[in-house]
């Protein structure tokens, strides 16, 4: 969720007033994030050839 009336410039700025260890914890808390969002983009290419419309078999 984005709030559209704040820059990136703003964001990095309230992000600089953090204390350090606020910001070391965002940090492990956006590398667990995007770690977790490429994890599960790299997996759906795995399962791409199962997406063939004609062996929905389950589907009723």
């Amino acid at each position: 969720m984005t709030n559209p009336s704040l820059t990136l410039e703003e964001i990095k700025q309230i992000i600089f007033q953090l204390s350090i260890q606020e910001q070391i914890t965002l940090i492990e808390d956006l590398e667990e994030k995007l770690s977790t969002t490429q994890m599960m983009q790299l997996a759906e290419t795995g399962f791409s050839e199962w997406n063939d419309e004609e062996e929905d078999i389950y589907d009723i």
